[in-house]
């Protein structure tokens, strides 16, 4: 196998098509702005175990709701 194989193989995060080099790692801006709404709207987190700050708010929380 050489470098190029893998290049080729590589699969879109979002849907598993293939990978386009300049939307890399999606396949396309779709895929690319699909995964940017996410983290924009917090359905995408990182755990922690910190309490939220005095007066942040605490963000919706999506996976309670479906």
């Amino acid at each position: 196998m050489n470098a190029n194989d893998n290049k080729d193989s590589r699969k879109c995060v979002l849907c598993g098509k293939p990978v386009q080099e300049t939307f890399r790692p999606f396949c396309t801006k779709r895929c690319a702005d699909l995964d940017l709404n996410r983290w924009l709207v917090s359905g995408y987190r990182i755990q922690t175990e910190e309490e939220p700050d005095p007066g942040e708010p605490i963000p919706f929380d999506t996976e309670i709701d479906r």
